[in-house]
């Protein structure tokens, strides 16, 4: 069987794509062509298909498919305190804004398997806002989201959990917060306990809640511009004004129509200040934050 040409490539992966979003729902047809295209060729040898489109037939026909698919298009690759200076600087320098707040709502958006999630809640303990605060933990692929509820991560992930924790500049050792046996460490739960966790679809859902802070590390790097430019303009819609966007740290506002909205606060680590920008907001259509 002779290779298959790059433009027959690109056309079956659009009617993938347009199939799985008329089927399904799920839009991925504004994701980053070199990443999505990466993901469904592996999918495809996985499953054992000759080509993108016995994969599109499987999909279409045998609906089992779906969630399986789903977990090679949502890749959950993270770690706890992920970054540890993002971290750090969240400790120093954003929470004492926080703590001038009655009352928190932080969303972690595109949570994956829960790690950024158990890191802020752990973080907010240690500092004292914990029992203050309600985290809005959403994904998308609702496999990992069934894991970021569970809180259970393999034994031989801890010591890195735990050496970026330490580094993050933590207050307590780790193992404070979970209880290790079978060859996993089970998170302690009441580390969600302020947490609600949904699906959430950062290509074709809402605004759902008025926050402080808003976490979405590494999720952009996967969208091309315009979705960018959309979940930026949820996550300023979002925040109340003074409020705290972090993004991953090859992730930036540079170049989104959104960026006038917000000032930089701790540029090295991505993280971004919510303005009282009225002007810009009417030029873009939207009403205040």
């Amino acid at each position: 069987m002779g290779a298959v040409s790059k433009p027959a490539e690109q056309i079956e992966i659009a009617l993938l794509l347009e199939a799985i979003y008329q089927r399904y729902q799920y839009d991925f047809r504004g994701y980053s062509l070199g990443s999505v295209t990466r993901r469904l060729v592996q999918a495809q040898h996985h499953f054992g298909c000759r080509s993108l489109s016995m994969l599109q037939e499987k999909v279409l026909h045998e609906p089992a498919m779906l969630p399986k698919l789903l977990d090679f298009l949502t890749i959950q690759v993270s770690e706890m305190f992920r970054d540890p200076s993002f971290f750090r600087t969240l400790r120093e320098k954003v929470v004492p804004h926080l703590k001038t707040y009655p009352s928190l709502k932080v969303w972690v958006a595109g949570c994956g398997e829960g790690e950024e999630l158990y890191s802020l809640a752990i973080l907010f303990r240690e500092e004292g806002i914990e029992d203050r605060t309600i985290f809005y933990a959403t994904e998308l692929n609702p496999t990992a989201l069934k894991k970021a509820e569970a809180g259970i991560y393999a034994l031989d992930r801890i010591a890195l959990f735990t050496e970026n924790h330490r580094n993050s500049g933590g207050r307590s050792s780790l193992s404070d917060y979970y209880t290790a046996a079978y060859g996993a460490a089970v998170f302690d739960k009441t580390l969600r306990s302020r947490a609600v966790f949904a699906q959430h679809n950062l290509v074709a859902d809402h605004v759902f809640a008025e926050v402080q802070l808003v976490s979405c590390r590494n999720v952009l790097i996967y969208f091309n511009r315009d979705l960018q430019d959309r979940a930026i303009g949820l996550f300023k819609d979002a925040l109340v004004r003074g409020g705290f966007l972090g993004l991953g740290a090859r992730e930036s506002l540079r170049f989104s129509r959104h960026a006038d909205s917000f000032a930089d606060f701790a540029p090295t680590e991505r993280i971004y200040r919510r303005t009282a920008s009225l002007a810009a907001d009417m030029e873009l259509g939207h009403g205040l934050a």
